[in-house]
């Protein structure tokens, strides 16, 4: 797909077609050149906007609801104005799945747009294949969902964004391409127990592993403990130069940390998979002078040069407020799932999921918010942008892929503990 830039509105016409736009999802289509009325395009979706996921769910609601008003700004698709159906299923697996049983089977709905978190999006696709449906998610990327029996025999899962096991790559083969003289010689991999945490450590393991870095550490703990020290004093013990943590939150970060300083141990690299990212959060817990050096992966983010990317933050800032900072990944993800779906139906001309799930699958490169879209045989998109960054003096830089715009030298080894 070539970049269009007439797709979206402009700042200035998102801000002046907000409130037509938004009274227009109820109407009851489009009116043609000869008084008719075109129905629109209905799409159904469940969404988690109470319950354990509400954060996602909201940031994803906001997603679809600002890819509703660019359509629709610009004539809507195939000449039909595009309808959104959004439920509430409370973070509920069992919820999401009467959702979208209504949607399909009572509303009957023309296309639907995926849930959040694999604990959501499994049941419901499984759910949608029964009946043809494509489900294309932002926010189901783990290898659970794309092996699911139903989508090995109808191939109606898609993601737009990067799996999660892939969100280490750009820090591993950078660690491959350091001298063998600065290179690590052995490393550690302390995982919690977590299906978002592990599968990006366990990927990196097998690259440095194959690259002739040592394992001298590699176990899974509980994700939820009285301590996490034990873990941490073990891999303290095994001196290993580089670790990799499979982490859930800054306290898992922090607890690792703090039994780092105490065994007065200092990995010449520290990477963790999640905490990190959380901003002051983190800063606020760890202190500006140990935060410094430590790396953290992650996909998209508000300052991610890309032309597309660029147009939806500016326009998701004329209509939500806020900076380019404050927009999470979330927003990307569900805008991503949008964009796909409209090509699809561009190019097809057509509603029909049949058709849909046969393009997607055709071998095409699409293009959305978070860089390319080219799907494998089970629906998986590896091509997305994907960033390692770097705590810098209180500054969350990206560092990686070093190649990337916005790019800034890594700081290596990482500095000794502050105390």
């Amino acid at each position: 797909m070539r970049p269009q830039p007439a797709r979206f509105l402009s700042v200035a016409a998102a801000t002046a077609l907000t409130a037509a736009v938004l009274a227009g999802c109820g109407s009851s289509g489009t009116t043609n050149s000869t008084g008719g009325t075109k129905s629109p395009i209905v799409f159904g979706a469940s969404l988690p906007l109470t319950g354990d996921f509400s954060f996602d769910g909201a940031a994803f609601k906001r997603a679809y609801e600002l890819w509703q008003s660019d359509v629709n700004g610009h004539g809507g698709l195939l000449g039909r104005q595009v309808k959104l159906i959004i439920l509430n299923d409370a973070s509920s697996p069992t919820t999401v799945v009467s959702n979208y049983q209504k949607l399909i089977s009572v509303d009957h709905v023309d296309l639907t747009l995926g849930p959040v978190t694999s604990l959501l999006t499994a049941p419901a696709s499984t759910l949608a294949a029964r009946y043809g449906y494509a489900m294309v998610n932002g926010a189901g990327s783990t290898d659970n969902v794309f092996d699911l029996p139903s989508n090995k025999a109808v191939h109606n899962v898609f993601s737009p964004s990067l799996p999660v096991d892939s969100y280490m790559v750009p820090f591993a083969n950078w660690i491959k391409s350091l001298p063998a003289s600065q290179r690590p010689k052995t490393a550690a991999y302390p995982m919690a127990n977590d299906p978002f945490a592990d599968p990006p450590v366990q990927t990196a393991q097998k690259i440095l592993e194959a690259a002739g870095i040592r394992t001298v550490y590699s176990k899974i703990f509980p994700a939820e403990v009285s301590s996490y020290k034990p873990a941490a004093d073990q891999v303290a013990a095994s001196g290993a130069q580089m670790v990799v943590l499979g982490s859930v939150d800054v306290p898992t970060v922090n607890a690792f940390m703090q039994a780092f300083q105490q065994q007065h141990y200092n990995p010449k690299v520290f990477i963790a998979a999640s905490g990190p990212d959380q901003g002051i959060s983190f800063l606020g817990t760890v202190g500006k002078a140990n935060a410094t050096g430590i790396m953290v992966p992650n996909g998209w983010y508000g300052g991610y040069k890309d032309p597309l990317s660029s147009v939806m933050v500016e326009e998701y800032i004329a209509k939500y407020g806020g900076t380019a900072s404050d927009i999470n990944a979330d927003v990307a993800e569900g805008y991503s799932v949008g964009e796909v779906m409209a090509d699809a139906i561009k190019a097809t001309g057509s509603t029909s999921n049949a058709k849909i799930i046969r393009y997607l699958h055709s071998g095409v490169t699409l293009h959305s918010v978070q860089g390319p879209v080219q799907f494998t045989a089970l629906g998986q998109n590896p091509k997305p942008a994907s960033f390692i960054f770097q705590w810098q003096n209180g500054s969350y830089n990206q560092v990686l892929p070093v190649v990337a715009p916005g790019s800034v030298k890594i700081i290596f080894p990482k500095p000794k503990w502050a105390s």
